[in-house]
């Protein structure tokens, strides 16, 4: 048997899409696949809203961290936000390939 001990961490740092003044959040896309645990795991947990809105303006479904573990809230810029380049798309050129032997042609 292998006992494991949760990870707990002084403070938490999470990006958050959306937040409300009481602190319930809602993440964006793949940044719900780790910034609830590490909110959780942390004894102060301060979150970083691009948007804060006031209590109950997100839709109880949409709140993927309940206030009950978030310390306190800073609210981003617009500036601030885009400057982040979290979850932003981005695509590299085509790189043409020989139809003849289907290698990518060399830039």
């Amino acid at each position: 048997m292998v006992l494991e001990e949760a990870i707990t961490t002084d403070f938490a740092l999470v990006h958050v899409a959306v937040a409300d003044k009481a602190g319930n959040c809602a993440f964006h896309a793949a940044a719900q696949n780790f910034n609830r645990s590490a909110a959780m795991a942390g004894r102060i947990t301060i979150v970083e809203a691009e948007r804060v809105v006031e209590v109950g303006e997100l839709e109880p479904d949409n709140i993927d961290l309940q206030a009950v573990y978030v310390d306190r809230i800073v609210r981003l810029t617009p500036e601030q936000a885009d400057a982040k380049g979290i979850e932003k798309r981005t695509t590299r050129g085509h790189r043409p390939t020989n139809p003849d032997t289907n290698e990518t042609a060399a830039t």
